[in-house]
């Protein structure tokens, strides 16, 4: 079992008492789909005061593509069960039921919802339009404007929000620590650029922050995914599940010196076709599926493919659908590729894998609840064991949907059972030795972290590999994380080391290969011993845990 290396409880030094201080029954720490459906439901309780580290857009919600799962409508093609019954197939073992059965049981009230608050899906002759996702077996995606569902999904919520007396957002404020006190959460030190350092003080707190995906070189996340969330939850003690879960999305635009842009997975649901640079399809050699197989199964051929090729990238056929086609159903992309030259009626699109969406997180159970006191999580900085070992498309938007209200729903039962005014805060962080910023160059240290996580512990990791990388992050971390910055760039830096570490730890105690977690040197699936959790804790040592339902 290989150790955590430890880190020290706060980032930054603070006398709560000296420092001004605002008082909110709830804090919510994220704009995305989970957060912001959260507040709606707090906010008809008491008072609700939501923080996001850039603006209200900027989430991976905002970004997402593909759509939203969801069996609104039972019949001899799809129903509940088939829904549960494909997301434990691609999660590997390690869904936990409960959770499974909640979010799909859930979803179809909670997309009526954002329907009925002016969402709008693509429809056709007044029936939503279905597309099939790989995994699926059965047509279920629901998705607006073709290819920017989150956009529209965030929007709608935005828009219920805007003018709701009880809720206040927040934008440029960025959240450097839980604050907590004998194992409850009492609220969180914050920093804006022009106030300085702040206490914003609640009597419940919820972890809506988003994904860890810039931890990697190659990844279809925002700026924003530093893991900031995973990183506070795990200085303040509470219980993170499944980090070596990262899930890799299989084609995003691959352009020399461009940043990585996502190419949905509904691509290949519409007929998409992966080839080589000599136009031939691979994917049918490696599963029955072909280019609808789970993420991981294709992620890892199209690597296996460049490696006996010799290749850098492969590419996406959409020329047999017809450009007029493809732009009017994927608008976005299209504009995307033609910002490149890439003509989608005539050009292959060139694409890669890159890491997408991190599977483990904060633990919480079936009310959202971690295991520190008046602490919530949800969305993608959560592990509600809805995934297991591997995603099903277009499940992640659902479950932040549902998770975020039912994270609201045990906020506003706790308000309204427990109305005493809060206290003023008295607690302090230690102090610790400044940084004077020349002992290691943050920029560099963050691309070679960036870099050295693709290549050990990415798609395909052995042990020689995650032990460098554990060394590594080891070295950066004895001179950075115990030193005190003074700005974001510096704690996303300590956040990104600690979130690193944790992955690789998982990722090494795994002797076994399951779903996105895939071991050169253990390539078969062990249920014996490894049908089971990983779960880490600053408090404790860390080990494996039970799989429920």
């Amino acid at each position: 079992m290989h150790k955590p290396f430890r880190t020290r409880r706060y980032l930054a030094s603070f006398d709560a008492a000296a420092l001004p201080q605002v008082f909110t029954d709830c804090l919510i720490i994220g704009s995305g789909i989970a957060g912001l459906r959260a507040a709606i439901e707090v906010g008809k309780h008491g008072r609700v005061t939501l923080l996001t580290k850039r603006g209200i857009f900027d989430s991976n919600t905002a970004h997402a593509q593909g759509g939203v799962a969801v069996v609104l409508e039972a019949d001899e093609s799809d129903n509940l069960d088939l829904h549960v019954a494909d997301t434990l197939k691609v999660g590997c073992g390690l869904n936990d039921l409960d959770a499974v059965r909640l979010v799909v049981g859930q979803g179809p009230d909670r997309v009526r919802e954002l329907i009925e608050w002016g969402a709008r899906f693509d429809s056709h002759g007044g029936e939503l339009d279905l597309g099939r996702e790989a995994g699926h077996s059965a047509s279920r995606v629901i998705h607006a404007h073709g290819d920017a569902t989150g956009r529209e999904i965030a929007r709608a919520l935005h828009q219920r929000l805007q003018d709701h007396p009880n809720i206040q957002i927040h934008d440029s404020y960025f959240v450097v620590d839980l604050l907590t006190d004998e194992g409850r959460c009492l609220g969180a030190l914050v920093h804006t650029e022009g106030a300085g350092f702040q206490i914003v003080r609640a009597k419940q707190t919820i972890l809506a922050t988003g994904g860890c995906g810039r931890v990697y070189q190659e990844t279809t996340n925002p700026e924003v995914a530093t893991g900031d969330g995973m990183a506070m939850a795990w200085r303040a003690g509470a219980v993170l599940q499944d980090m070596e879960m990262m899930q890799f999305h299989p084609t995003t635009l691959y352009v020399a010196g461009a940043s990585r842009a996502l190419i949905s997975e509904a691509v290949r649901g519409e007929g998409g076709y992966l080839v080589d640079r000599n136009g031939e399809r691979f994917m049918p050699a490696y599963h029955e599926d072909a280019e609808l197989a789970p993420r991981d199964v294709v992620s890892r051929a199209i690597i296996h493919h460049m490696k006996q090729t010799g290749a850098r990238n492969m590419f996406l056929d959409v020329r047999h659908l017809g450009k007029r086609r493809f732009a009017t159903r994927f608008p976005n992309i299209t504009e995307l590729c033609a910002s490149f030259g890439i003509d989608v009626g005539s050009d292959l699109i060139p694409i890669r894998p890159s890491a997408h969406y991190m599977l483990g997180g904060v633990k919480v159970d079936l009310a959202a609840r971690t295991s520190i006191e008046n602490l919530y999580a949800c969305g993608e900085a959560a592990c509600t064991g809805l995934h297991g070992a591997n995603r099903l498309a277009s499940n992640s938007l659902l479950e932040g949907l549902v998770f975020g209200y039912i994270a609201g729903c045990a906020i506003g039962r706790a308000i309204a059972e427990h109305g005493e005014p809060l206290r003023t805060l008295t607690l302090t962080g230690q102090a610790t030795e400044p940084s004077n910023g020349k002992r290691l160059d943050l920029q560099d240290v963050r691309n070679s972290l960036r870099s050295m996580m693709w290549r050990h512990v990415g798609i395909e990791r052995n042990g020689e590999g995650l032990a460098e990388a554990a060394e590594a992050i080891g070295f950066w971390g004895k001179y950075l994380l115990e030193k005190t910055f003074a700005d974001p760039f510096g704690w996303e830096e300590q956040n990104l080391l600690t979130v690193a570490w944790l992955m690789v730890n998982a990722a090494r105690q795994r002797t076994e290969s399951r779903g996105v977690h895939f071991r050169q040197d253990f390539p078969a699936i062990d249920d014996k011993n490894w049908l089971t959790h990983i779960q880490q804790s600053r408090m404790q040592d860390f080990g494996p845990g039970p799989i429920a339902g």
